[in-house]
């Protein structure tokens, strides 16, 4: 069921541990008020596919996933045939004298048709619509997105065989993207908006708080404080909530109870996967990151 409020979501996302803060919550709850798709953008690890799963997880319905890549297409997205099962048909029809006189939507029917996520979603029988996620559009071809924007278009699907499949009831659509190329203009026309950032010291701190509650406050505070550090450096890939967290268990594994350079030096790769980002925060000095952190968080 929906809640009934944008505090009512806001309170619901932080029941199944997703710190959504107030902008979010909004976007969320207009996208499910007005029925419209909601396309979240943002850089890689900032917790956007979470959100499709965690409103799945507060609406108690279907989570439907579609991972885009280059080169997704229909018989993978949408819906193909099942031709081995339409060869036994044929071959019994055969046996039972019956080939010739077989219609072609015999073999051509519902029965024999895989659904794939897209139809999936909306041929769904479930109470609740389900949360259709469509993740990382930005990495599937622009034809794929052309086709997608005539989907959510009327929530149909038009199979030549069998005919129009409508929604009765549309599914709830979150699509992400790392915006490693633009999205067209005509498929945002058809969604709410909604950027999402890295989060400041607080919300990190909220985020830790929520996932690695196990983690010592004092060294929750010490983390938040160095990834802070840490993106405020010209880094290639500044790291995500995931490397947030990541970096938090390592400490902790290693019992360390508080950051230090040592610390910091020998779980960075934790936290930076790319070398050339490692070697820039060891020559701008581990010893300053540090020191920063200790300060803010102090």
């Amino acid at each position: 069921m929906q809640p009934p409020t944008i505090d009512a979501l806001q309170a619901a996302f932080d029941a199944e541990r997703y710190v959504a803060d107030r902008d979010l919550a909004t976007a969320v709850y207009l996208s499910l008020a007005l029925g419209r798709p909601l396309l979240l953008e943002g850089e890689a690890g900032v917790g956007k596919t979470e959100v499709g799963r965690t409103l799945a997880a507060v609406l108690d319905t279907e989570l439907i996933r579609l991972q885009c890549y280059e080169g997704l297409d229909v018989n993978t997205a949408v819906y193909e045939w099942d031709y081995p099962r339409q060869m036994l048909e044929i071959r019994l029809l055969e046996a039972r004298g019956e080939a010739k006189s077989a219609a072609t939507r015999d073999i051509f029917s519902e029965a024999f048709l895989i659904r794939r996520p897209l139809l999936r979603a909306l041929g769904n029988s479930r109470r609740e619509p389900p949360v259709l996620l469509i993740d990382e559009i930005d990495r599937a071809d622009e034809e794929f997105e052309a086709y997608l924007l005539e989907v959510l278009a009327d929530f149909a699907i038009t199979i030549p065989e069998i005919g129009t499949i409508k929604a009765e009831r549309p599914p709830r659509v979150i699509i992400t993207s790392n915006r490693t190329r633009e999205v067209h203009d005509a498929l945002k026309r058809r969604c709410l908006y909604h950027w999402i950032d890295y989060p400041d010291f607080d919300r990190e701190l909220a985020i830790l708080r929520v996932r690695a509650p196990h983690v010592a406050e004092t060294l929750a505070r010490q983390v938040a404080a160095g990834i802070e550090a840490l993106r405020g450096l010209d880094l290639y890939k500044p790291p995500g909530v995931a490397e947030t967290i990541d970096w938090a268990e390592a400490l902790l594994a290693l019992e360390c109870r508080a950051l230090d350079d040592a610390a910091v030096d020998a779980t960075l790769g934790t936290v930076l996967k790319y070398r050339e980002d490692q070697e820039r925060v060891r020559s701008h000095g581990i010893d300053t990151v540090v020191k920063r952190a200790l300060e803010r968080s102090a």
